[in-house]
């Protein structure tokens, strides 16, 4: 077996601002060689909103969290971690369907990256092959008692290290070594990313996630299969029909259609 990696050479940000090119001023990116979560450091220390998308990434995540009270595990080397502090024009009602907007444009980099058979799984995951490759975790940033902005959390799997302790999941972890032989450098995948998602944030703050439910569809991973939805109150099991405008999960029961909102739920497939 490998060894877990310990270190990690220096991130390039001259490559990573060229990589990004004309979009390399939109963004103020800071690279971390560790920190307990990107996204609690944004979310602990927002910087000033100076029309800058501020992105921060970290070599090393050492309590990264997922949803659900889950920890997002990372090593150097294995995986690539950051968060995107993204603010709303005032007067903005509480986003719905964030998750899948950056969901959808995870997937679409992969696959102008030349990876197959990319999959997504409501409301916040990335699949391969059924098994997942990245995690996307969103949290908000009140003021006033109103949304002012997200943090928008991303952990995508690298190579991950033969010995490394993983929960089991259904239906597996992979990750980019696996699927696609030498995966992309850090910084270019970072900028393919930011490159993908900037533009898809803006149509989603224009127009919402209705504009983009029909590409979010054509990549949902349980379409039209038995599906259980548990974690808040009785289970639903029925089909899945996908995603409404607003990004809730249908599902076809037998009593009717149930929409289930993005929270403290679990989606599986149902036997």
């Amino acid at each position: 077996m490998d060894a877990l990696p310990t270190s990690q050479p220096a991130p390039d940000l001259a490559a990573l601002t060229d990589a990004l090119g004309p979009l390399a001023p939109v963004f103020d990116i800071r690279w971390l060689e560790s920190c307990d979560s990107t996204n609690s450091a944004l979310l602990d220390a927002p910087p000033a909103a100076d029309g800058k998308v501020h992105v921060f990434v970290a070599t090393r995540q050492n309590a990264g969290r997922g949803r659900r009270g889950r920890q997002w595990l990372s090593w150097p080397g294995a995986s690539l971690t950051f968060s995107v502090l993204w603010r709303f024009a005032p007067g903005a009602p509480a986003p719905a369907g964030l998750s899948l907007a950056v969901g959808l444009a995870l997937a679409r980099t992969l696959e102008k990256l030349g990876l197959p058979a990319v999959a997504l799984k409501w409301p916040n995951d990335v699949l391969v092959h059924g098994a997942k490759l990245a995690g996307v975790l969103v949290e908000l940033l009140p003021c006033r008692n109103v949304p002012s902005a997200a943090v928008i959390g991303i952990g995508l799997n690298l190579r991950l290290p033969a010995n490394a302790n993983i929960p089991a999941r259904e239906g597996g972890v992979t990750d980019l070594a696996r699927e696609m032989g030498e995966p992309p450098s850090r910084e270019r995948l970072l900028s393919a990313i930011l490159t993908e998602l900037h533009p898809m944030l803006v149509t989603y703050a224009n127009a919402g996630f209705g504009l983009l439910k029909s590409a979010w569809q054509q990549r949902n991973a349980f379409a039209n299969l038995p599906v259980r939805v548990s974690g808040e109150g009785a289970d639903i099991v029925g089909i899945c029909l996908g995603a409404d405008e607003d990004g809730a999960l249908l599902v076809r029961t037998s009593d009717g259609v149930s929409r289930v909102l993005a929270g403290e739920v679990s989606l599986r497939a149902a036997s």
